[in-house]
């Protein structure tokens, strides 16, 4: 079967494409830090998160013997609906649980989820498995705990980027101990899941810095944990994958929806035109119209029977 690619970008309005475009034109392309001294200057010139009303409940949270740093927002009003597991981006190796609040309070608000916020441990002080371990250790207290601690038991998982790729390690973790059904759904943009350079996809950002700060260590990196796209992916969750049309990793994303609907899993893919990696991040009206996809997307998969 052949199909030009223009056949599966989402549908947008012409006005924002348009707007999209403009943005775009005039804003130059970002990129992470190439070395472990940019790195070390990008960390030092990040400002503090913004402040949000009512602020992040902090906390330790333990399960199978780990503990883990989490932020928790629940909403001002009414009663929750679901708890959405939230794991931020930043290449493994920038980032902060706390940098999202800004985001995941207005998410809180607008699902009536509760949203907590694993700060997972950062490359290359803590390189793989650091950060996965980190991941599974919250999503298994939520399997344990979210029923009596918020009132359901109807989770969700995601994340931009990095956080798509540890929500994808994190839910194989919980198949392979016979957990995942504790998840309903998982939202995931623009996630790599091939670090090995193996794959056209992955051989696209094999020169970046944060490969090798992540897994640099690991001689074979094509290991689910590292790569999801290598892994056996039955038995997951329903799942959303949001790219845009001129993403570096668009082949990536279509590689990880292939395999996942390949082996009988409900998948979604959303790509957007005009729209580069993190888009979804980025003040446009074309970047509004993809997140509320997304939220209305949980609202619907949690709400399922």
């Amino acid at each position: 079967m052949r199909f030009a690619l223009d056949d599966v970008v989402a549908e947008v309005p012409t006005e924002q494409v348009d707007e999209a475009r403009r943005f775009y034109a005039s804003r130059v392309a970002g990129r992470g830090p190439s070395s472990p001294e940019e790195l070390r200057e990008v960390r030092g010139r990040s400002s503090a998160p913004a402040p949000v009303d009512p602020p992040a409940i902090e906390e330790v949270v333990q399960a199978a013997g780990s503990c883990v740093p989490v932020r928790i927002f629940t909403p001002t009003d009414g009663r929750v609906r679901g708890v959405y597991l939230d794991i931020h981006g930043g290449g493994f190796y920038m980032g902060s649980a706390a940098g999202e609040d800004v985001r995941n309070r207005a998410l809180a608000d607008a699902l009536q989820f509760a949203v907590v916020s694993v700060d997972y441990r950062l490359a290359p002080e803590h390189p793989w498995p650091a950060a996965p371990a980190d991941c599974e250790t919250a999503a298994l207290w939520l399997v344990e705990h979210a029923g009596a601690r918020f009132g359901t038991s109807r989770l969700a998982i995601g994340g931009r980027s990095a956080g798509a790729t540890l929500a994808m390690t994190t839910l194989l973790r919980l198949r392979d101990r016979g957990t995942v059904d504790g998840f309903t759904c998982a939202a995931l943009q623009f996630g790599t899941y091939d670090l090995s350079a193996q794959t056209p996809a992955g051989r696209r950002i094999a020169d970046e810095y944060f490969i090798q700060a992540y897994a640099g260590h690991v001689k074979d990196r094509t290991a689910p944990d590292i790569s999801p796209v290598y892994g056996n992916l039955h038995g997951l969750p329903s799942t959303l994958l949001v790219v845009g049309r001129d993403d570096v990793l668009l082949e990536d994303n279509l590689a990880m929806a292939g395999r996942l609907a390949a082996v009988g899993n409900d998948v979604e893919l959303r790509i957007y035109p005009e729209s580069p990696h993190g888009f979804t991040g980025h003040p446009t009206a074309l970047a509004r119209t993809a997140l509320d996809g997304v939220h209305s997307w949980l609202r619907e998969r949690v709400a399922r029977p």
